[in-house]
């Protein structure tokens, strides 16, 4: 009995649909990244595994695809872009003015467990600026986000930027007291603080000398918590972009790695976990490449904004149409006098020439049956190729309308 291959867990195949999907996220990405004066860049998918253990720790480890190399390297396909853009930035940060603004669109690996939005490999848009301390980088950042959302359908109603300040938090644990070593469990706390029972975040907090009713009147603080919110929600008011964006100092990022800002991109009603978040990380580039480069940074997945698209009305009809479009060919090819097939090829690269989509068939068939082909490719021309060639017969599939034409003036004739 032959073998059957299913795909990997968290693996996913890309049919022409699917695939022109993708391929629309990535139009989107890099057209709004380019408009905000963004170049793009590309790492390797493979780097040491120490890479990542430097800007995480050993427990990295764990969600890693890594193994040993036929040159005895232990190597590791990258979960993440941020470490090799700090390591290529602290490599050749002399050829560059600052600050770069970098954006890139590449594939990455987790060993992680497979759920909705999340798999084993993905695409991900990261966007970063570097060399710049200003708080007005974080708000181009925020700025360049909302783009993202409002260019793929989203509006105000269907996302909301959260956006906290890391720095408001470790002057409030140092003002109450916390313990310096403490910090990062404080931070991990405040983190998940919207996802653990009251009962048991007590009990952490009180292991610190702190309370809940204490870290949730901070909480209440908005803008107030901290200089840097404050300034990059008066940029985004003058942008015109504050209505989409609320203060929410729960929102802490995980990473250790952050030392400032942080924002996340939540849809509003469809019950999903955030789509996007970045912020300020300072330390990494020095961390990485000995290098003292300021920085900060996003990114946005492919799985997740993807489903959030298809489960949003306006979206979902950009998606559709973008795909069908991506799908569709400009003109089909009918051949109707066999004898005048190699003729027809002629048209055909005439056309493609032109800038056109063009295909035909590669067998002789029935003209009725090439018609047939001609409406189920989505085609929305036909140019027919018959007896009396060089007069051709330009058939409007859509508004079934025909006119004559000739190979001299058929380029001239599409045109119109």
């Amino acid at each position: 009995m032959a073998q059957s291959f299913k795909t990997l867990p968290g693996f996913r195949d890309f049919y022409p649909a699917e695939c022109a999907a993708r391929n629309y996220v990535f139009d989107v990405w890099r057209s709004v990244a380019r408009r905000y004066g963004f170049a793009e860049y590309e790492g390797p998918i493979l780097e040491p595994t120490h890479l990542y253990q430097r800007k995480s720790g050993d427990e990295i480890v764990n969600q890693l695809f890594n193994f040993e190399d036929k040159g005895e390297r232990d190597v590791a396909m990258r979960p993440e872009l941020t470490p090799t853009l700090a390591r290529m930035a602290a490599a050749r940060q002399r050829d560059f003015r600052k600050p770069l603004r970098w954006f890139s669109i590449g594939q990455f690996f987790r060993y992680e467990r497979h759920q909705k939005g999340r798999g084993r490999e993905f695409y991900q848009f990261n966007c970063d600026i570097l060399g710049e301390d200003s708080v007005i980088a974080d708000a181009e950042l925020v700025a360049l986000s909302i783009d993202l959302m409002r260019e793929l359908g989203f509006t105000k109603e269907d996302f909301r930027i959260r956006l906290s300040d890391r720095n408001a938090w470790v002057e409030f644990a140092s003002r109450s007291g916390v313990a310096e070593g403490s910090l990062s469990t404080f931070l991990q706390i405040i983190d998940k603080i919207g996802r653990t029972p009251e009962d048991k975040t007590n009990e952490q907090l009180a292991a610190l000398g702190l309370s809940l009713d204490a870290i949730k009147a901070f909480m209440q603080s908005g803008p107030e918590a901290s200089d840097s919110l404050a300034e990059i929600l008066v940029n985004l008011e003058f942008r015109g972009l504050s209505e989409y964006v609320e203060v929410d100092l729960s929102i802490v990022r995980g990473l250790a790695y952050y030392t400032g800002p942080v924002f996340e991109i939540f849809d509003i009603g469809k019950g999903m976990r955030a789509v996007a978040g970045g912020g300020r990380y300072d330390q990494l580039v020095q961390l990485i490449g000995s290098v003292d480069m300021p920085a900060c940074g996003f990114a946005m997945g492919d799985m997740v904004i993807t489903d959030l698209i298809r489960e949003t009305e306006v979206p979902a009809q950009k998606l559709e149409a973008a795909v069908m479009e991506r799908s569709s060919i400009d003109f089909y090819l009918i051949v109707a006098d066999s004898e005048r097939a190699g003729e027809a090829v002629g048209v055909a690269q005439l056309l493609r020439g032109a800038g056109y989509r063009v295909t035909f068939p590669f067998t002789p068939m029935k003209v009725g049956k090439q018609f047939q082909a001609a409406e189920q490719s989505g085609a929305k021309r036909a140019v027919v190729v018959g007896s009396e060639y060089p007069q051709l017969s330009i058939k409007n599939l859509e508004e079934r309308s025909e006119s004559i034409s000739s190979l001299d003036s058929l380029l001239s004739d599409v045109s119109e």
